[in-house]
């Protein structure tokens, strides 16, 4: 798509913050502000768990959630939204870090941040509704597989093994485990998951995940735990932006890993957003503005040594439950963590890594919403094998290829199902003002089909019958009832209509619409008929069309006054 220099500062000054923005950030401060801080401490041991799990460390956790989530907190399309480090980022960056490191990672991100902005300004969101729920359900569900999967190494308390492959890695973890068992790191990552996930269900407003963090810190430095290894030392702030990490000469091959990212950036910032719709009312997102913000984001989070960031669904639910009305709370939110690094880095220094891994393990359980999974596996055959293949796909493969393989599958089961849905059918010719001697003469020499549904690629095979219909002089084809038409299904009517004339069958038809009189007349099937003159607009037209060749060719006597309506008006108008 082209655009001009004038469509392009059109389009960025509708993506940028206007004035109602700024009026509903002032409407209700004070309950903004309140659940901005309740999502900082939700964030926290999440924004360390996942920058500890992407492999840059837990301090490019914290600079994600900082700079990313107050510039898609500004520009972003959801006044709901909360964004920084997730999890299914998490799993597409660790193969990207194993296989060019930390500068490539934060390359990507920029990569992939002027990607989205390039993807909003060509409108790319509304695209997004396209995505079929299976696929979005089995996408998740892979996820949290994932995201649980990659937190046993810390869970068990050994160092985590090489490899790219979130399996490998875990069964390699479990061959150390063995060798030396460390209790004591996963007592604090059971112990921590099985306070949040019970603690959700008792009070599920209070922030179990911080307060499970603050008691496992707190035991395993009182008891001088040296098994509980921590986080390590953090800087207290935030690095000065630099590129010093930009490499021209890797951009090349790290294209690829860039457009997974970006891929992936746009569809979970996308659902994310649409969620937030959902749990609240009056609330709706504005796609491009959300691909624009999330681009900014993702650009400016690199210079600060942060890791690619997207709309993260946990934290914008906590957002929206505790009462979020405009984008100020997420704004607090960051406002609050960048607090904290500066002001509390060596206290959250201690925190042991088995706890974020308790902390992450809690949170991909909850992801998994037993109902929704359930009711689309019961829902019809196709739906259960596109979310388990989606599901499947995203823990073996890379995780946008599963999505795309989601959608192929998806697609090539909706059109097979609407391939059942085409039909050819024999319809018999109605007596009219025939007497009943003229009216078996006709039927003698003359059969009508007419045409249901689409006749595409997927559903023209019925056509294929035609050339075995049975000794008559003339076949009339009822076309009024089809819906679409492309040039494979054109181009076997054509044969269809080939094969009868070669035996001698005239075919006539009826009914051709307007816009599919292109896709026939391309493939020479509409000029085969008028070269015969042999299309007409409606099936009585066509019939004493066929009456008339029957004549002309002295197979039934001259007699128009009794043929001339062979279809009664109240017929037509019933079989098309």
């Amino acid at each position: 798509m082209r655009l001009s220099f004038g469509r392009i500062g059109a389009r960025l000054t509708a993506l940028l913050p206007g004035h109602t923005d700024l009026a509903e950030m002032r409407r209700d401060p004070r309950r903004d502000l309140l659940a901005g801080l309740t999502v900082a401490i939700v964030a926290l041991p999440l924004a360390l768990g996942f920058g500890v799990s992407s492999g840059l460390g837990a301090e490019a956790g914290l600079a994600t959630a900082v700079i990313a989530g107050a510039l898609a907190a500004v520009f972003g399309g959801s006044n709901l939204q909360v964004s920084g480090p997730t999890g299914a980022m998490t799993v597409v960056l660790v193969p990207i870090v194993a296989e060019h490191g930390p500068s490539g990672v934060l390359t990507v991100g920029l990569m992939a941040g002027v990607m989205l902005v390039a993807l909003a300004l060509l409108r790319a969101g509304k695209y997004m509704q396209y995505v079929p729920a299976p696929v979005v359900e089995g996408f998740t569900l892979g996820i949290a597989c994932v995201i649980g999967l990659q937190q046993i190494p810390n869970a068990l308390g050994v160092p985590k093994p090489e490899g790219d492959r979130v399996l490998v890695v875990t069964w390699r973890a479990l061959e150390a485990f063995t060798r030396s068992p460390n209790w004591t790191a996963v007592a604090f990552a059971l112990a921590v998951a099985a306070v949040m996930l019970v603690g959700a269900r008792w009070r599920p407003k209070v922030p179990f995940s911080i307060l499970a963090v603050i008691a496992a810190t707190v035991v395993a430095q009182v008891a001088g735990l040296d098994a509980a290894k921590p986080i390590g030392d953090l800087p207290s702030g935030l690095p000065a932006p630099s590129l010093a990490f930009l490499d021209v000469g890797a951009v090349g091959s790290l294209l690829a890993p860039a457009a997974a990212v970006a891929a992936l950036a746009a569809l979970e910032s996308l659902l994310s957003a649409s969620v937030a719709d959902g749990m609240t009312v009056g609330q709706k997102h504005d796609a491009d503005r959300e691909l624009f913000g999330q681009g900014l984001a993702n650009i400016a989070a690199p210079l600060f040594g942060g890791v690619p960031a997207t709309g993260a669904i946990a934290r914008t639910a906590v957002n929206v439950r505790t009462g979020a009305g405009s984008r100020l709370a997420a704004l607090t939110h960051a406002a609050i963590l960048a607090v904290i690094v500066f002001a509390a880095a060596p206290l959250v220094s201690r925190i042991p890594l088995a706890a974020l891994a308790g902390v992450l393990l809690a949170t991909a359980v909850r992801m998994v919403e037993v109902g929704s999974l359930r009711a689309m596996a019961r829902a019809t055959r196709s739906d259960a094998l596109i979310l388990v293949l989606t599901a499947v796909a995203t823990l073996a493969l890379d995780l946008v290829y599963a999505v795309i393989l989601g959608l192929m599958v998806a697609g090539t089961l909706a059109l097979r199902a609407v391939a059942k849905q085409a039909r050819l059918d024999q319809v018999p010719l109605d007596r009219g003002d025939h007497s009943a001697e003229e009216h078996a003469l006709l039927a003698e020499h003359i059969v009508a089909y007419r045409i249901d549904g689409p006749l595409f690629f997927a559903a023209h095979r019925f056509l294929l019958e035609l050339a075995e219909v049975a000794d008559v002089r003339v076949v009339i084809l009822r076309m009024s009832r089809v819906t679409t038409i492309d040039a494979t299904g054109a181009l076997v009517l054509k044969d269809a209509v080939e094969k009868l004339n070669r035996r001698g069958i005239a075919v006539l038809t009826s009914g051709i619409r307007p816009s599919q009189r292109q896709v026939l007349d391309s493939v020479g099937a509409l000029e085969l008929l008028r070269r015969e003159g042999r299309e007409y607009a409606t099936t009585p037209e066509a019939i004493q069309g066929a009456r008339n060749y029957l004549e002309c060719a002295g197979v039934i006597p001259t007699h128009p006054a009794q043929m001339s309506r062979p279809i009664s008006e109240e017929t037509e108008e019933t079989v098309g």
